[in-house]
């Protein structure tokens, strides 16, 4: 297997080249040129580690399976996630499950991918005898951040900068990634929202003169956002794990489709569901769940994407995105791999702001995709009438899939539903949700969830007061560039 570009502007690589060099330099995402297939008979009892395996090996043909192996090992330990099996999988009522994603060091989703990428890049860089200092640059709506720093804090010759959107991220998130630790993670915050960061970082990586200029120097720009393939497939995992969990539980029967209801902004955590689905796992919808910001929905909806809207600040912020970057793979996979089409609709994202798919396509998608939105208002219901009716705590995010769920209807298949943070996250909305209280103190509100509920506080947050502030670089959108060159002579001076 070689990995290819979505808009046929670079020659085929290997798997490792592709983590590597974390996206396409001319500017496009790198894919599998063929999806594997695989059996999952004798997953049922697999433990996480041994599923992890069984997907990766194929998706990463050229890294041997001791090197996997050495990957998973290091990477889901009891040290880093507070579950054996990694990923929980809770029952709601009849018919629809929720997929815990939160019981990683940083309290998200992105945890179970970004503690195995820093392995991957590692080996990846022996393999291609790359001895460049590495410097990966991350744009975050909020979880990728922490989780990004975390994974590769104090990692060998690597250095990761975060850019996060100034009032854009919840003040936990924000908390999380300024009082990290690590001498080689540096976070800036920028005046602007996500696209912005996304866009500041992947003009970073279409600079060939910058490229040219850190390579003389002994450095390379890596990603760990999901535009890397390293961050994605590690997510492809955990919906074949829960699969054959629902299996194992004799909730389902071998064989018999699910649906999943995703909670989606950058179109990373669906795409690695529809990934499942093309290796063979009997996927029967895909629910996309859009918070206000509803790009996504209006596109699977339309045909047209259009990012030229208003943005909202919401208090699902992981999810207020207008530009969702892994779209452009799934496009990219449903047109049959077609690189001009591809080309074309993003040349005019690009220049317009909008592009608009052919009917063949969106007749694809409307195959594949069920798109729904969530206001506000119905985020903080959601949160009370799950609680009240359940027993279950959600935060901000995973509102959003709950209430798409209820009102997508029923077409008789078992729904997963992806948690994609623990609701210690967000507990200012989720205590209002429960209980109608407006607490303004983080901290208080916290201590107000656990009263309310007795759900344990995740450690990610539990002593954050405490820590000290170690990042406080504030910039303006178009000096992301100026801050790249400054932490890398910075990293330099430290003698990387």
């Amino acid at each position: 297997m070689k990995y290819i570009s979505t808009r046929g502007n670079y020659p085929a690589v290997d798997s490792a080249e592709a983590i590597n060099l974390g996206m396409v330099p001319e500017g496009g995402l790198f894919v599998p040129d063929a999806v594997p297939q695989i059996r999952f008979d004798d997953l049922v009892d697999a433990s996480y580690h041994d599923t992890a395996l069984r997907v990766l090996s194929p998706l990463l043909p050229d890294f041997t399976s001791q090197e996997l192996r050495l990957c998973v090992n290091r990477a889901y330990t009891p040290q880093s996630f507070d579950t054996p099996s990694i990923i929980s999988l809770v029952g709601l009522k009849p018919g629809v499950s929720v997929m815990e994603l939160w019981h990683g060091p940083t309290a998200a989703f992105k945890d179970v991918a970004l503690q195995i990428m820093p392995h991957f890049l590692a080996i990846a860089k022996m393999k291609l005898g790359d001895t460049h200092h590495t410097v990966i640059l991350v744009a975050t709506s909020g979880d990728t951040g922490k989780a990004a720093l975390e994974g590769f804090s104090d990692c060998e010759d690597l250095s990761i900068i975060v850019f996060y959107p100034d009032d854009g991220v919840s003040e936990i998130q924000k908390l999380q990634m300024v009082t990290t630790e690590g001498m080689n993670t540096h976070v800036a915050a920028v005046k602007g929202n996500f696209d912005d960061c996304q866009n500041g970082v992947k003009d970073l990586f279409a600079d060939t003169k910058l490229a040219e200029r850190l390579a003389g120097e002994g450095i390379t720009l890596s990603s760990a956002n999901s535009i890397n393939w390293g961050r994605l497939c590690p997510q492809i995992v955990y919906y074949i794990h829960a699969y054959a969990m629902l299996v194992a539980h004799k909730t389902i029967r071998p064989g018999a489709p699910v649906n999943f209801c995703v909670p989606t902004g950058n179109f990373g955590n669906i795409l690695a569901a529809y990934y499942a689905k093309r290796m063979g796992l009997p996927v029967r919808r895909l629910l996309c769940a859009s918070n206000k910001n509803k790009v996504l929905y209006d596109f699977f909806t339309t045909g047209t994407y259009d990012c030229k809207r208003r943005f909202y600040r919401t208090i699902s912020p992981s999810m207020d995105i207008l530009i969702s970057s892994n779209l452009e793979r799934f496009l990219f996979e449903i047109t049959g791999q077609d690189a001009g089409k591809i080309r074309a609709w993003f040349g005019d994202l690009a220049a317009k702001g909008s592009f608009t798919v052919d009917a063949a396509t969106k007749k694809t998608m409307d195959s594949l995709i069920c798109p729904g939105w969530v206001d506000e208002a119905m985020i903080v219901q959601t949160i009370g009438e799950t609680y009240k009716r359940h027993g279950y705590v959600i935060d901000t995010h995973t509102a959003v899939a709950v209430a798409l769920e209820e009102t997508a209807g029923d077409d008789g298949t078992h729904t997963i539903i992806d948690a994609t943070a623990s609701p210690y996250k967000f507990s200012r909305d989720v205590v209002r949700g429960i209980d109608g209280t407006a607490i303004n103190d983080e901290f208080r509100s916290i201590e107000r969830l656990h009263e309310l509920t007795g759900l344990p506080i995740h450690r990610a947050v539990k002593d954050l007061r405490q820590k000290p502030v170690r990042h406080r670089r504030s910039i303006a959108v178009g000096d992301m560039r100026a801050a790249v060159l400054s932490i890398i002579k910075e990293i330099k001076a430290g003698g990387y």
